[in-house]
Parts: C-alpha cells; sequence; structure tokens
C-alpha cells in the first residue's frame, strides 16, 4: 500500500502489474439482465443500467473504444487501457455474439485487459472457455467483476436481488481454475444492512482471496422501486457518519492484498434523488482518508481471522 493512502489502491495495482498507468475504456452492449426480463430488476437498478459514461449500445465496439480513448490520452497521456464491459450483465447474451464483441475490442490497439461486468448467474463454463481463448490468442489479460453487493441473504432477497450468496459462491468457484482476476461490487449501506453485514462481507471476500472489491455507496435513481420506497418514507438510509464506520471497518478485515478500486458511487445528479448525501465523491473520500489517517486506521488492520486462527492462541504451540 501507498504509505500516503491507508488502503491498498487499484491505481497502484495496475502499475504493479503493467508498469504504468491503465486507463478503463466503459463499453455499452445492447444487453439486458435476467432480472429485468423476469420482472423490474434489483431496486435500486435504474432503467439505463449504469452506463453513465459510455455511448449509446448502439456504436460499435470498437468505435466506442477508439473514441473514449482519443478522450482519455488527450487528458492523460495514456498508452495501455482496459475494454470495460460495464453496463447491465454483459454474460447474459448468446455466446456467439459474446464472442465477436470480446474479439472487437481485443483486436483494438494498445487494448491490455478486457473487463468483464455480470451477475454471479450469469457465469458458465461456455462463457469462460471463450475468455480464455481470447487470453491465449490475444495476450490480454481477462477480469470479470460480479456483482454481490452484500453477503446478507435476507438483504439480497429484500432488494430483488434474484439471486443470494450461493450463486456468489459458485461463480467463483467456476472462475478461479481460469486464473482470471476477480472483482466484486459491494454496496454497504442497503436497507437492512448493518456494520456487521460489511464486515461479513470484507470476510468472506478475504476468504476467497477475490483481487479487486469496488465499494459503492448506495444512490436512489429516480424511476426504481427503492426511489418509490425512499420517497414514501418506507425505507431508511444510513448516516455519512454511519456509512463512514462501515467503510472503515470494512477495511480493517480486508486482506491487505486486495485492491479497492473505489469507495463511493458516481451519478448524475439528474439521475438520482440522493447519492452520497449531498457532497462530492471525491470530497467523501478526502474525508474519509483524513479520519483514517489522523487515527492511524488502515487496510487489513483485523485481517487475523483465517488459517485456523483459534489454533494460533499459545496454549496449543508445543502440544
Amino acid at each position: 500500500m501507498q504509505e500516503t493512502i491507508p488502503y491498498y489502491p487499484y491505481s497502484e495495482y495496475l502499475k504493479t502489474k503493467y508498469g504504468e498507468k491503465v486507463y478503463k475504456l466503459p463499453v455499452n452492449l445492447p444487453v439486458t439482465c435476467p432480472n429485468r426480463r423476469n420482472g423490474r430488476g434489483c431496486a435500486f437498478c435504474a432503467e439505463s443500467g449504469t452506463g453513465f459514461e459510455a455511448m449509446e449500445s448502439s456504436v460499435p465496439v470498437k468505435e466506442q473504444l477508439l473514441t473514449a480513448k482519443a478522450r482519455i490520452a488527450k487528458r492523460y497521456h495514456a498508452y495501455k487501457y482496459i475494454a470495460y464491459f460495464q453496463n447491465y450483465t454483459n454474460t447474459y447474451l448468446p455466446l456467439e455474439d459474446f464472442r465477436q464483441y470480446l474479439l472487437e475490442a481485443a483486436e483494438t490497439e494498445d487494448i491490455v485487459e478486457i473487463a468483464v461486468s455480470t451477475r454471479p448467474d450469469c457465469i458458465a463454463p461456455g462463457y469462460l472457455d471463450v475468455l480464455d481463448g481470447i487470453r491465449s490468442t490475444y495476450g490480454i489479460s481477462i477480469t470479470l467483476e460480479l456483482g454481490l453487493q452484500t453477503v446478507n441473504y435476507h438483504t439480497l432477497l429484500a432488494v430483488s436481488r434474484g439471486h443470494t450468496l450461493a450463486e456468489f459462491l459458485d461463480a467463483v468457484q467456476m472462475i478461479r481454475p481460469y486464473g482470471f482476476d476477480l472483482c466484486t461490487h459491494v454496496i454497504l449501506n442497503l436497507p437492512g444492512d448493518h456494520l456487521t453485514d460489511a464486515v461479513e462481507t470484507a470476510k468472506i471476500l478475504s476468504a476467497l482471496r477475490v483481487n479487486i472489491v469496488k465499494v459503492h455507496s448506495l444512490y436512489i435513481a429516480k424511476n426504481t422501486r427503492l426511489c418509490e420506497e425512499y420517497e414514501n418514507g418506507t425505507i431508511a438510509l444510513c448516516s455519512k457518519e454511519e456509512y463512514f464506520r462501515r467503510v472503515i471497518a470494512f477495511l480493517e478485515y480486508l486482506s491487505p492484498d486486495i485492491a479497492v478500486e473505489r469507495l463511493f458511487s458516481r451519478i448524475p445528479e439528474k439521475d438520482s434523488v440522493f447519492c452520497n448525501w449531498g457532497a462530492s465523491w471525491w470530497k467523501l473520500r478526502d474525508e474519509l482518508l483524513d479520519i483514517m489517517t489522523r487515527e492511524g486506521l488502515r487496510q487489513g488492520s483485523r485481517f487475523d481471522y483465517l488459517g485456523g486462527a483459534a489454533l494460533k492462541e499459545e496454549v496449543f504451540i508445543g502440544r
């Protein structure tokens, strides 16, 4: 971890892996998700999904990548990029369509990695084989991003997630033999969750040895079921201070080897009725970092619970 940041930042993870800064280029495919096919989708998911920074899905993959690359290169003088299939469920496609979209990305100049965002219940060996073949043919890295959100299956049911913890565990077991990097998305302030859920989520991700975690603060998008419940006063959201407590506890119990991609959500103000307690994400991040630095709090400081922790007591030594 960098000395000035009390957790292992994703930017450092990428720099170690590639020897220089690498930037994500969002790709938006014409896909949906099984949860939407079978109902309204997750209680927090907007009709447009999460691809706020991406181009229209009708634009060819290569054109999306080249357009985003030109913008990023001009601003940051970047030379290596990740093609990030971001919005909705990107493995919820016919297998051959999935292959062709990925090939467009793999054949785009300066793409060193493909990251595919999907759901735990949309992982199957055929799709993993396609990813493995592209990695072998083009020599690029593969990352799978799974939306877990919380390990509390009661909360997952309440927000109509469409899966529980079991599907996530199954997906991780399928992915592991391929050696792909694994990123997990979590939300630490879902209605019904508490500090203990944040801690348990960190512990399970650490036990599974995921590579990256992306932490989201819950935002409430317009025209969602959660928006209705928020405006009707039937759900309560935790305070900013409580969210800080959860993030800090999550980080303390999280393995120091897991890179942290983000800690707060980002959404255009026009699309939400609540996000980040009315503050910008970077101000909240700076406030959190100030608290952690001032109080000497760091990622992994409580990572002492695996590997037969109870047998490490001194009373057992020598027996």
